[in-house]
């Protein structure tokens, strides 16, 4: 009968540990739990939340340096033509400087060229004058014949 007692005694035992173990440590242990899987539950939803907002944040970027990429090729094409224009403009200035350069020295050479003449039909009609005094042997006064001298200078 020991057994049996024993056995039951022991069974007794148990029986009222477990249930102090299911009314005061069991529920503290089970709220721990559930608290412990809720906070792994919200973690793991945060790490899934994180990795979309990177990679939405990583689309963004990719989509940022594209348009800083396509803005700066429409500033530099900008820029190249900007160039272009200056430099048609600088030749543009050049060739006008040219031409008013060449202008001025062609209206120069003319005027040096004239300039020539006069003094060449001058220093012709002394020399023709000179020339008829001999010829005539007499003297022509250039006052008294101003208008043949005139006339003569004209027809040279």
């Amino acid at each position: 009968m020991n057994i049996n007692v024993t056995l039951i005694g022991e069974l007794i035992a148990f029986v009222v540990f477990v249930l102090f173990c299911m009314k005061y440590v069991w529920p503290p242990l089970m709220a721990t739990i559930e608290e412990r899987q809720k906070k792994i539950a919200d973690g793991l939803a945060a790490s899934d939340r994180a990795a979309k907002e990177l990679e939405l944040a990583q689309g963004k970027a990719t989509a940022q340096l594209k348009e800083a990429k396509a803005q700066a090729a429409e500033i530099i094409e900008a820029a190249k033509k900007r160039e272009a224009q200056l430099i048609d403009e600088a030749a543009e200035k050049a060739q006008a400087e040219r031409e008013k350069i060449i202008a001025s020295g062609h209206a120069e050479i003319e005027s040096e060229r004239n300039r020539a003449k006069e003094e060449l039909r001058q220093q012709v009609a002394v020399l023709a004058v000179a020339g008829a005094e001999k010829i005539l042997e007499r003297s022509i006064d250039a006052a008294e014949h101003s208008d043949i001298l005139d006339k003569l200078v004209a027809e040279l």
